[in-house]
């Protein structure tokens, strides 16, 4: 292939993919053990190369996080553990949002003690909401308060539930 030619890129065969899909599925986020990248839905494409290379597409969920070089190293050393050759490349448009979490994430953040975020990022005025209600993810009680923008990660903010006291993570809606 001349130098001047891009490559050329095809979705895997169904059994590939599958098999693509499993090994993604037991890599975690690494500031959240309990999500895996599938559900914290930052894949956003798996490509294969004329070269029979791996192309995943990783989008960041924020500009700047701290975890996305790892997650990728995660995601490669995974697939290359089971024979593939892979890379990983960054997909940063359309930028990700909280509401690319899977049904099961969000699930797995509430058993994990974190209130997922609200169900969809309508508009920019519902990120900029400042009396946001967020329900307390051990005992449901809707009377908490925001102790800081800021909690555990940048992507998650701290809340205090009124009613059992316990501080949580509340995963924000970007």
């Amino acid at each position: 292939m001349a130098a001047a030619e891009a490559a050329t890129v095809v979705e895997p065969p169904p059994e590939v993919l599958a098999r693509l899909r499993a090994l993604l599925a037991a890599v975690p986020d690494p500031e959240i053990p309990v999500l895996n990248v599938l559900d914290l839905g930052v894949i956003r494409h798996l490509r294969q190369r004329d070269d029979g290379t791996i192309e995943v597409g990783v989008s960041p969920t924020y500009s700047g996080c701290p975890a996305t070089a790892v997650i990728k190293a995660d995601i490669i050393q995974a697939l290359v553990r089971d024979g593939f050759r892979a890379v990983a490349v960054d997909v940063l448009s359309p930028p990700w949002t909280s509401d690319w979490l899977s049904d099961e994430g969000r699930r797995k953040l509430l058993a994990f003690g974190i209130a997922p975020p609200a169900e969809a990022v309508a508009s920019a005025r519902q990120l900029l909401q400042p009396q946001l209600t967020v329900a307390c993810p051990r005992c449901e009680s809707h009377s908490t308060t925001k102790l800081s923008e800021f909690g555990s990660t940048p992507c998650k903010a701290l809340y205090r539930c009124d009613s059992c006291l316990e501080p949580f993570d509340y995963f924000k809606c970007i």
